[in-house]
């Protein structure tokens, strides 16, 4: 039996605030791109205005094209170039197999390569690259050689400058995953605790239905979306499949001295938020978080409130932020509710799309 559903989350419960006084937000949303049967999934925009587009590589797609985009005048081309995009599995080490996100961050462009296509059985190492923006050059790669393959799912990172540290979503083993940008090496916090895991019978009900797997099984993910404020102070976190948004001061993540039960003391409950896939921060320590039950995009505040940006009905699964350097706010649509995975025929609305949210 199901002992909760995504669906009953009352918005009004969780403070939220409209943005007119009609009780409606002002924002709207305006298409940036549209990509036939491609389905996006990451976003990012550099300082100078250069955006850049992640595809994972699913099962059955006839109109896989790049892994990894960037948008020159509305066009895709591939980044950093065509030879990276070719997928080879054979040779899983010098060409992107499955890429979940990329960040653009000062001169560089981080991108995770979580390698295991979706639907695979075959499990593979993760990697995460370092491109020049300058060169359009590979700088380094990171291969998570002390983790196992196939032990991780590695789905999203950011890059705490200030550290030399990156920090990646482990929703496989419920963890965050901390990396040494100087000597490579990872640790592993916070496994299997409650801010990072999923809660108990928690089943997202989206569409009218709940998203279950064609065998069955209900969609599940533990710590999935993250964000890392511009002062490098607050890292956030949460899973998808509960409602409460968590965060930690990056300078416990850093002291490898704590233990799992001593950072977990650490770790700041900010209570429910809704259901959300994706976050980001802004300059002003705003979060910005995906609410697919809702079809919306709200921000947390640091005052806590939560207020509803937009809301229509084809935010279905916005999955990833990002902001521009004028502060224009962009999302993907990824449809994952709707694709064949969790419905015996697919539901999803083609083209896929990328927006913009515009006053």
């Amino acid at each position: 039996m199901i002992e909760r559903r995504a669906a009953l989350a009352v918005m009004a419960g969780l403070g939220l605030q409209a943005c007119a006084a009609s009780g409606r937000p002002e924002n709207r949303l305006v298409e940036v791109a549209s990509f036939g049967r491609r389905q996006p999934v990451g976003i990012t925009v550099s300082e100078t205005g250069r955006m850049f587009v992640t595809f994972p590589r699913q099962s059955g797609s006839a109109e896989f094209r790049y892994a990894l985009a960037e948008m020159v005048r509305g066009e895709e081309v591939p980044y950093p170039d065509a030879a990276w995009n070719s997928y080879t599995p054979a040779d899983a080490d010098n060409h992107f197999m499955n890429v979940q996100a990329a960040i653009a961050q000062s001169d560089a462009l981080w991108v995770l390569d979580a390698v295991q296509p979706f639907g695979s059985g075959t499990p593979s190492a993760s990697k995460l690259m370092k491109v020049g923006l300058s060169d359009n050059k590979v700088q380094r790669i990171y291969r998570f050689e002390d983790i196992a393959p196939g032990a991780a799912a590695l789905n999203d990172v950011r890059v705490d400058a200030r550290r030399n540290l990156a920090y990646l979503s482990d929703p496989k083993r419920s963890a965050i995953v901390i990396l040494d940008l100087t000597s490579g090496r990872t640790r592993t916090v916070l496994e299997g605790s409650r801010p990072t895991s999923a809660a108990p019978g928690f089943v997202l009900h989206i569409d009218g239905q709940d998203v279950m797997h064609t065998g069955g099984r209900p969609f599940v993910s533990n710590a999935n979306g993250i964000a890392l404020t511009h002062d490098g102070r607050w890292f956030y976190f949460r899973a998808i499949n509960q409602e409460n948004l968590y965060r930690i001061e990056t300078r416990h993540l850093a002291d490898a001295s704590l233990s799992d039960a001593e950072l977990l003391a650490q770790v700041q409950d900010l209570g429910k938020v809704g259901v959300s896939h994706g976050m980001l921060a802004d300059r002003d320590g705003n979060i910005y978080l995906s609410d697919s039950i809702h079809y919306a995009i709200n921000r947390w505040s640091p005052d806590g409130r939560v207020t509803r940006l937009v809301q229509d009905p084809r935010l279905s699964w916005p999955d990833t932020f990002a902001i521009g350097p004028d502060g224009t706010l962009y999302v993907t649509a990824a449809q994952i509710n709707r694709t064949a995975a969790f419905n015996a025929q697919e539901r999803v609305e083609y083209p896929y799309r990328l927006y913009k949210v515009v006053h």
